[in-house]
């Protein structure tokens, strides 16, 4: 399952494509752990989880697609390489969403004795919106909810912030692969 040799840039890109698809795992898997506590709760998930989701989902599938195209050698690496910055856009937004409120909040000093009236408060908060069948949660509301919410979001911040990244990167390398497929064939002259 070697696929195609297309030399370091190929090697390069398919290290890229499965970086993508852990990465995307990695996000839903906690991103559906979120709203399945919501959902637990009669409440409606938080707007940002939901689109988190959205986008990641058909994400892990365009790197499926992409991944099996490209080994077998007919992946058409201009339009992947529109796709990639269309993605690469969307996490972009993902990431700005998701990380606003979150670049404010320490989770370190959450639970501490030092803010437990705001902690208190929080609780009053989101035991309101649990109380209320349908409620929807809110998202600057869950992330303060514990340590391990808010380390978990910063994951996901973090991991958005990677994916970014490495889709800036793959759409680098399918550009240039695209015009070493394109290069006319140089052809041996004898003297």
């Amino acid at each position: 399952m070697a696929g195609p040799n297309h030399g370091a840039l190929g090697s390069t890109f398919k290290l890229v494509r499965i970086l993508q698809a852990l990465s995307l795992l990695a996000i839903i898997g906690m991103a559906a752990n979120f709203v399945s506590q919501m959902i637990q709760h009669n409440n409606a998930p938080s707007e940002v989880l939901v689109g988190t989701l959205s986008v990641t989902c058909v994400a892990v599938l365009y790197c499926a697609i992409t991944y099996i195209l490209y080994i077998d050698d007919i992946l058409p690496f201009l339009i992947n390489t529109g796709m990639d910055g269309m993605l690469l856009v969307s996490l972009v937004v993902v990431a700005g969403v998701v990380g606003k409120p979150l670049s404010y909040l320490d989770c370190q000093v959450i639970g501490s004795s030092s803010v437990s009236e705001s902690t208190y408060q929080l609780g009053l908060e989101l035991k309101k919106s649990f109380s209320k069948e349908g409620a929807k949660v809110q998202y600057g509301n869950w992330i303060g909810a514990s340590k391990v919410t808010c380390y978990e979001m910063k994951a996901i911040w973090g991991l958005s912030i990677a994916l970014c990244i490495l889709f800036a990167f793959s759409a680098i390398c399918s550009i240039c692969l695209w015009r070493r497929s394109k290069a006319i064939p140089r052809k041996n002259v004898d003297v």
